[in-house]
């Protein structure tokens, strides 16, 4: 006879994983940020005392709470902490500008900010907060700024206590964490993660990145980018140890590597293409899982991590799926293919998840496109890794789910085995003179010379064709590179009407701080003065 009373039910959430690895692995180290060492007793007892300073700070069930950190151990506590409160933490990109940050304050409703000193000078004024906490990082020189107020980190312990708090809600669809979008083509949308999806998308980064007991996890991916892919939770759930870092930068990671048994990190492509291009670079001491999304890796960036001794997981999705929803999954023939050819495949962004309800690539119509690995489509998502909904934006949640699926924006192919891979992002497609241009594909060219460390492609305007392609490049350190031999290569790699009309050499290309290219900025430079059809 079925169970049907609702006592054998337990709602998931994050929070369980911490009392779990407090019990199991109470002095085991559970995060390491240069000289300080935290066990895992010492994880829980600060999110509990800090859940108890929230609530002292008069946040109550529901509320809003923003961090501005960077990857220190207190952003970490926080993902636990937060929810241990009762509210929804609201992690803010580092990098915005005081405007930006006002107006995700403002939207979210946040009742309460915590900032870190060296961040105080993109705080906006005229803030309508119960409370500002100033985390004073000692790595960072930084000292707080009188004009912006409020109390201490330190503070902000002392009005919290030990008393025990339940790692349990009563709603596991509550919201856990809103995550805003870029805001790139308008607002940002504030993206609802509730606790379910938290906790089976955690399960799937484990599972997927083969986290262990023993993994140690350098942060090299923001802690605020959609709660570092559930990766905060991910990795305390299995009892491994957090390696905190406050900035990316290659000698450090480097170091950490070599000194502190890094085994796992996440980050974009342009991250990965940091370390291995790195003068200190060097055959890893033992396997590193790198696990990459963001944008899709080049078939060069994998085999030069490859090289290196790094294990990689491609993954993909967005902000609006907790991250990770899709992953490349190594099947043993590729074993057999050369660097070149493993490396193709592996630059697909394969199939749902373990714990996902799948991926389809759709035509207009919401039609499954033929898996021919030819037909473009748009790729579409749903189920308990899918969010919520936008805060506060009927309108926007609903046109995201038309047809009962989130629409991703992204154009894809579905090839016979079931693996899809991305062609661009709707706005990115090239469409020149009727023909559809993969950005991707060429980028993916012309990133195979040997002389070419990174690489945009967009399309600009062509009084015959409408719009053609054009390549900034950066050249590695060192090299040199004429427009004419570039070309030369790429029109042994690709057809010719893919090739670009104008390559731009250039010492840097516009990233976000999560490492993804700033298409739109090269985009809108080069359609001054046109009526293009990107917006």
């Amino acid at each position: 006879m079925a169970v049907t009373d609702d006592t054998w039910f337990t709602p998931l959430t994050p929070l369980a994983f911490l009392e779990r690895s407090a019990e199991v692995f109470p002095d085991k180290e559970a995060i390491v940020y240069g000289s300080r060492r935290v066990t895992y007793r010492e994880f829980a007892a600060e999110a509990t005392r800090v859940a108890h300073a929230l609530r002292a700070c008069g946040v109550q069930q529901g509320d809003r709470v923003a961090y501005l950190l960077p990857n220190i151990p207190e952003m970490l506590v926080a993902h636990f902490a937060v929810p241990l409160a009762g509210a929804v933490l609201v992690a803010i990109n580092t990098r915005l500008a005081p405007a930006e940050i006002k107006y995700i304050i403002e939207h979210s409703g946040a009742r309460v900010l915590v900032v870190d000193a060296a961040l105080h000078a993109s705080v906006p004024q005229g803030l309508d907060l119960a409370e500002i906490v100033t985390v004073t990082d000692p790595a960072s020189g930084a000292t707080p700024e009188p004009s912006v107020g409020g109390i201490s980190y330190e503070d902000l312990l002392a009005r919290g206590d030990d008393r025990p708090l339940p790692w349990t809600v009563d709603d596991e669809r509550g919201t856990i964490s809103i995550n805003y979008t870029s805001g790139t083509t308008g607002r940002p949308k504030g993206v609802m993660y509730h606790h379910r999806g938290a906790y089976l998308n955690s399960l799937a980064e484990i599972i997927h990145s083969r986290h262990t007991p023993e993994s140690r996890y350098l942060w090299t991916l923001p802690m605020f980018h959609c709660n570092g892919w559930c990766t905060t939770w991910a990795v305390t759930a299995i009892g491994g140890t957090h390696v905190c870092l406050r900035a990316v930068d290659a000698a450090e990671i480097w170091r950490l590597l070599d000194t502190e048994g890094v085994t796992h990190l996440n980050g974009a492509p342009t991250v990965l293409v940091t370390i291995a291009s790195h003068e200190g670079a060097h055959p890893l001491p033992h396997e590193v899982v790198v696990t990459t999304a963001g944008a899709p890796p080049s078939p060069t960036v994998i085999r030069r991590m490859s090289e290196l001794g790094a294990r990689l997981t491609h993954v993909y999705g967005l902000t609006e799926t907790y991250g990770p929803y899709t992953v490349c999954e190594p099947q043993e023939g590729w074993l057999k293919l050369d660097i070149g050819e493993r490396s193709k495949v592996m630059s697909r962004q394969g199939v749902g998840m373990i714990v996902t309800d799948g991926v389809r690539v759709v035509d207009d119509e919401m039609r499954d496109v033929p898996r021919d690995g030819v037909t473009m489509g748009e790729v579409v998502m749903r189920g308990n890794n899918v969010m919520a909904g936008y805060f506060n934006d009927a309108e926007a949640t609903e046109k995201a789910f038309r047809g009962g699926w989130f629409h991703s924006g992204d154009l894809g192919v579905w090839h016979p085995d079931g693996y899809i891979q991305l062609r661009d992002r709707a706005k990115d497609i090239i469409v020149s003179g009727g023909e559809n241009i993969s950005t991707i594909e060429v980028e993916a060219a012309i990133d195979s010379h040997p002389a070419v460390l990174e690489v945009a492609v967009v399309g600009v305007p062509n009084e015959k064709w409408g719009e053609r392609p054009k390549a900034y490049v950066v050249l590695r350190p060192g090299e040199s590179l004429e427009e004419a031999a570039l070309l030369d290569h790429v029109r042994s790699q690709i057809a010719r009407y893919k090739v670009p009309e104008t390559v731009e050499f250039v010492t840097e290309l516009p990233k976000t701080s999560t490492g993804k290219i700033q298409k739109f900025q090269l985009r809108e430079r080069d359609w001054q003065g046109h009526e293009s059809r990107i917006q």
